[in-house]
């Protein structure tokens, strides 16, 4: 039903392509923007108003991102008109020698974003990055390369976050994260709302709830107008993917969660949704939509230490079971047919996983894996949104990385709003069965206000899931310090958000072992 939709609704391959702006991001198609580029331009407003940022690093490069936007949140402010920029990359802050640089394009079609991307550079190294458009200056960013595929990394650290909604708090967390020593951020959805303005809340959307692609593009603006949020991109690369709300709540492929919703209408409005974040975010050419579609899914490796697998779960899955309420584990939620990955990106996925050489093998993805019991006492229920919707699909992937000796299965999630650590098992029920990877889940930056520690939900809900070892309702986010031998997590949390300034806290540490699954806490 979605691909007849979708060849429908691209029918006119041409016309779309020319629509999105991709033959900008060609480039042989340089040289002909160059000679329509708008050089020298003068701003009587800042341009570079959302801030730089850089990701999906690689051995010999990264991506560079900005937009143009004298007028983030009403429409960007920018004439309809292609714009040329300088990037530069220096080994010191002052820029006082330049390593490389290059032009890039801004064309209206893309809302005047630019996705730089870099090659040529010596692996394992760090730079500074900047852009300029005419007498305007960016904000300078600082972007790394991995170590090269067979190098043997000693330590890898990273942050990992989602859930970040403007209106229920503030980006406290951000501040933190942009003082850490880092090399890469983990972002896993939910990067915006898409819902109306609430008054009630502590800060307020900026329109009705979303739909066109300006709608898309101004909350975007929105979010990354915030400081912290922009500090933290400049800190770091970041690899990124979606969730629900980067489009439409609960949304399963083609199919809203909301009942008699035009179908075409739906597929225009996600077609707005995935350019508006192919916009604002540091991603390489070949995750340009193509309408409708968009793969996100992709691999990104830090040497032999270890191997990202970013993972698409709302694109490709079936619809949620049992209305996508809380259900028993029956018949429906067991379907061999429900999916979460869909077969070309589960099949993609293992293909990867048995050619991986990494000592860590990391999937970073959107919504729990664990089969948690969420129903107090007797009986059982489980989100069907998550993973134990698609149990099957789930099985058979833990079977998969069991069988096939995957080094060192690691499962990163947001989603939740709430701090978990979860030991993955092929058979959940089974209490005597040995784990067979780990799962790590953070809370929200900000989504859901300022929750808290729940320490009696935490023994209850282990009481009723053995394979659970930690569980926290305070927001923030977890910070990894990778080894050869040893896999750390820190769960660092601010004990409130609807007011700045709130200090960080590490309320807990959980360690795993190189080749003995399952998480210990430190």
């Amino acid at each position: 039903m979605f691909r007849s939709a979708a060849n429908t609704f691209l029918a006119n391959r041409r016309q779309f392509v020319l629509g999105a702006g991709s033959l900008a991001l060609l480039p042989w198609f340089d040289q002909c923007l160059e000679g329509a580029a708008k050089r020298n331009a003068s701003f009587s407003q800042d341009p570079f108003t959302l801030g730089v940022a850089s990701g999906d690093p690689a051995p010999d490069g990264f991506v560079l991102w900005t937009r143009l936007a004298p007028d983030p949140i009403d429409g960007g402010g920018m004439p309809a008109e292609i714009y040329e920029l300088t990037w530069e990359l220096s080994e010191d802050e002052s820029f006082q020698e330049i390593a490389k640089r290059g032009k890039a394009f801004a064309t209206p079609q893309l809302g005047h974003s630019v996705h730089v991307e870099v090659h040529g550079l010596p692996a394992d190294k760090w730079y500074f990055y900047r852009f300029q458009c005419g007498d305007a200056i960016s904000p300078v960013g600082k972007a790394r390369t991995t170590p090269g595929y067979n190098a043997a990394a000693e330590k890898l650290r990273f942050a990992f976050a989602s859930c970040q909604h403007y209106e229920t708090g503030y980006y406290t967390a951000f501040e933190h994260m942009a003082q850490e020593d880092l090399d890469l951020v983990l972002h896993l959805g939910d990067y915006i709302y898409e819902y109306g303005p609430n008054a009630k809340r502590i800060r307020q959307h900026n329109s009705p709830e979303i739909q066109s692609l300006d709608d898309y593009r101004n909350r975007y603006a929105l979010y990354r107008s915030d400081p912290a949020l922009q500090a933290a991109h400049a800190a770091c690369p970041w690899l990124v993917v979606w969730d629900d709300h980067e489009f439409d709540n609960n949304y399963a492929s083609d199919i809203s969660e909301e009942k008699g919703i035009d179908h075409e209408a739906f597929l225009l409005r996600r077609a707005n949704a995935y350019q508006a974040y192919y916009e604002m975010m540091p991603l390489r050419r070949r995750c340009l939509p193509k309408g409708p579609d968009m793969q996100l899914y992709r691999r990104i490796p830090y040497g032999q230490l270890a191997n990202f697998e970013m993972l698409d779960t709302r694109q490709y899955r079936t619809d949620q079971p049992n209305g996508d309420k809380k259900s028993p584990y029956n018949e429906e939620a067991a379907n061999p047919k429900n999916t979460l990955l869909g077969d070309k990106q589960e099949h993609w996925l293992m293909r990867d996983l048995i050619a991986s050489q990494s000592n860590w093998n990391i999937l970073g993805q959107q919504v729990m894996m664990a089969q948690v019991d969420l129903e107090q006492g007797d009986g059982e229920k489980y989100s069907m949104d998550q993973w134990p919707g698609a149990g099957h699909s789930r099985d058979r992937l833990l079977s998969f990385m069991r069988d096939r000796k995957v080094p060192n299965p690691v499962v990163l999630t947001g989603d939740i709003h709430k701090n978990w650590v979860n030991d993955l098992k092929v058979d959940f029920t089974n209490e005597t069965e040995a784990p067979m990877g780990t799962e790590f889940v953070a809370t929200s930056i900000s989504s859901g206000g300022n929750g808290g520690k729940m320490e009696k939900e935490e023994e209850l809900l282990k009481s009723e899931n053995p394979f659970v070892k930690f569980f926290n309702g305070e927001r923030g986010y977890v910070s990894c310090t990778v080894t050869p031998d040893e896999w750390r997590s820190d769960y660092q949390v601010v004990e409130y958000v609807d007011k700045p300034g709130a200090p960080l806290v590490t309320r807990a540490s959980f360690v795993v072992e190189s080749g003995k699954p399952g998480a210990i806490r430190a």
